[in-house]
């Protein structure tokens, strides 16, 4: 990938974090700045991302194995990756994106117990060489985190009909994550506060990345 002009943010944690509400907050804030700003989600992003993120989502697929959905969600990351985050950053955006590798390491590695080295290597190949500038970890309990998940749709999608255990070992990969890089991985505290707030202490974070 050429030289980045932009700035690559994701925006990552447990269901019913709250992370689709902070992009939406964060995308206004900084258009409101006069940025140039790209929302965009994993999986999907692109035409053909977005149609693998139907499959995986889907709760009547109740067959797939941890390795297929491993590689699907990989697929859909290549193609979001080569349709819309390089070019976007290239063009100067701040991309924001709902979703990126590391909830590809909490999910599949730690949730379905797939092997980490496999994850990692799949996650450096289907990336190809767009690595976050930033990540916004947005933490919730995983108890609360499902029951806010649930209330917002109505219903569970394919991830969120896992069962406590696997979303204890997901939330606790993703604390991990942000104690192994902490200069790229931030970690914020949704429980108890508005989501203005939580947006302001993103917002600040941004802004100090960017010109």
């Amino acid at each position: 990938m050429a030289k980045k002009q932009g700035l690559f943010v994701t925006l990552e944690g447990p269901d019913g974090s709250g992370k689709s509400t902070q992009q939406a907050l964060l995308a206004r804030h900084l258009r409101g700045f006069g940025y140039f700003v790209v929302e965009t989600r994993e999986p999907g992003g692109s035409a053909t991302a977005e149609r693998i993120r139907t499959l995986l989502l889907d709760p009547a697929l109740k067959a797939l194995r941890p390795a297929a959905e491993l590689l699907l969600f990989e697929a859909a990351r290549a193609q979001h990756v080569a349709d819309t985050i390089a070019p976007a950053v290239a063009k100067g955006a701040v991309v924001l994106c709902d979703r990126f590798i590391d909830s590809t390491t909490a999910y599949q590695g730690a949730g379905r117990s797939v092997d980490a080295k496999a994850v990692a290597w799949l996650n450096t190949f289907a990336s190809q060489g767009s690595t976050p500038d930033l990540t916004l970890l947005y933490d919730l309990g995983s108890r609360q985190g499902l029951e806010r998940a649930r209330q917002a749709k109505g219903r569970r999608d394919r991830m969120e009909e896992a069962d406590l255990a696997f979303h204890a070992r997901v939330r606790a990969r993703f604390l991990r994550l942000a104690k192994e890089a902490p200069r790229r991985v931030k970690l914020l505290s949704v429980a108890g506060r508005t989501p203005q707030a939580v947006a302001e202490d993103g917002l600040k974070l941004i802004l100090e990345r960017l010109p």
